[in-house]
C-alpha cells in the first residue's frame, strides 16, 4: 500500500465512520477500485481505532461524567453533592440516576452487538460486492422510515403540546437514558451495521429514533456505545498485527489514521448537527443511487 491510498482510506474511513453511509462498506469498494485486495481487517479496524479517539474528544464532557459515575457506582458512594454545582439536591440524584441507566443501557447493547458481531465476523471478509451495494439500500431504507417517524412524532407532539412541539426530555431537564428494551434494540442495530454497506451509525441512530429515544440522545448515544464495540474489534484482531505490518506497512498506516482522524471530527461535527434537525434522511439520495449502480456495474 502506498501513502497516497493510506491517506485516501483513512480519509474514507473517517467520514463514512460517523456520516450514515457505511465506512466498511465504502472502505470495500474504495480497496476495490485501488486494486488492493489483500488488505487485512485489521487495517480498517485500526482506521476504526482512530475515529474512536474522535468520540472521546467531541464527547469527552459525557464520557467523563459517566466514568465517573461508574466509579461511584462500584465504590458504593452516594450522588454528589449540591456543592459541585449540579442544582438541587433533587436536580442531582436524577441526573445521578440517569447517568447509570446510561451506563446500564452502554453494557446491554454491548453485549447484543457482541454476540451478532461474533455471528456476522465470519461473512464480512469473503462478501461480495453486490453484498455491500444492497447494505447502502438497506441504510438508505432505515434512514427514510426514520424520517417519517420523526415527522409523525413530531405531529403527535404538537397536538398534546398545544402547538408547541418541544421534544421530550427526562426528569427535571435531564435527557433520558435509553430504556432495557431500546438499550437492546440499539445493540441489534449496531449489531447489523458491522456488515458492509450497513452504517453503523445509521443504523444505531435510525434504531434509537425508531424505538422512541428523542433525537439528541440518540446522536450521542450512538457514538459513546461504539467505544466498547471498536476495542473489542481491535483487541481481537491484534493477533494479525504482523500480517499488517507486511501488507499494509507503518507509514501510509500512520497517514491513514491521520486523515480518519481529520476527517471524523468535521464528519461528526456535521452530522451532530443533522441529526439534531432531523434531516438524516438526505443522505438516501446519495445512497440509493449509489447501491444501485454499484450493483448494475461493480458486482
Amino acid at each position: 500500500m502506498t501513502l497516497l491510498q493510506g491517506i485516501i482510506l483513512g480519509l474514507v474511513q473517517g467520514a463514512g465512520e460517523f456520516l450514515p453511509i457505511s465506512s466498511s462498506g465504502h472502505l470495500a469498494v474504495a480497496q476495490r477500485l485501488l486494486g488492493l485486495d489483500d488488505v487485512p481487517l485489521l487495517f480498517d479496524v485500526t482506521l476504526h481505532l482512530s475515529t474512536l479517539v474522535v468520540v472521546v474528544l467531541f464527547f469527552r464532557k459525557k464520557i467523563w461524567a459517566l466514568l465517573r459515575a461508574f466509579g461511584r457506582l462500584c465504590a458504593r458512594r452516594p450522588a454528589p453533592s449540591v456543592a459541585e454545582g449540579l442544582g438541587g439536591e433533587q436536580d442531582a440524584l436524577v441526573r445521578e440516576r440517569n447517568l447509570r441507566a446510561y451506563i446500564l443501557a452502554i453494557v446491554l447493547s454491548t453485549l447484543v452487538t457482541g454476540v451478532l458481531g461474533i455471528v456476522t465476523e465470519k461473512f464480512i471478509g469473503d462478501m461480495p460486492l453486490v453484498f455491500v451495494f444492497t447494505g447502502f439500500l438497506i441504510t438508505a431504507a432505515l434512514l427514510v422510515l426514520t424520517g417519517i417517524a420523526e415527522r409523525l412524532r413530531l405531529r403527535g407532539k404538537t397536538s398534546s403540546c398545544g402547538g408547541n412541539g418541544v421534544p421530550g426530555e427526562g426528569e427535571s431537564g435531564f435527557e433520558k437514558a435509553p430504556g432495557v428494551v431500546q438499550a437492546l434494540i440499539i445493540g441489534a442495530a449496531q449489531g447489523a451495521g458491522t456488515l458492509p454497506g450497513i452504517s453503523r451509525s445509521g443504523a444505531t441512530i435510525a434504531g434509537s429514533i425508531l424505538c422512541g429515544v428523542e433525537r439528541r440522545t440518540a446522536g450521542e448515544y450512538s457514538f459513546i456505545v461504539s467505544i466498547p464495540a471498536i476495542l473489542g474489534a481491535f483487541i481481537l484482531e491484534m493477533r494479525h498485527v504482523e500480517q499488517l505490518k507486511v501488507s499494509v506497512g507503518l507509514i501510509p498506516l500512520a497517514a491513514g489514521c491521520a486523515a480518519a482522524f481529520v476527517s471524523g471530527y468535521l464528519a461528526l461535527w456535521f452530522l451532530m448537527r443533522l441529526v439534531r434537525k432531523g434531516k438524516l434522511q438526505w443522505f438516501a439520495c446519495y445512497l440509493i443511487p449509489l447501491g444501485i449502480l454499484g450493483i448494475i456495474f461493480l458486482r
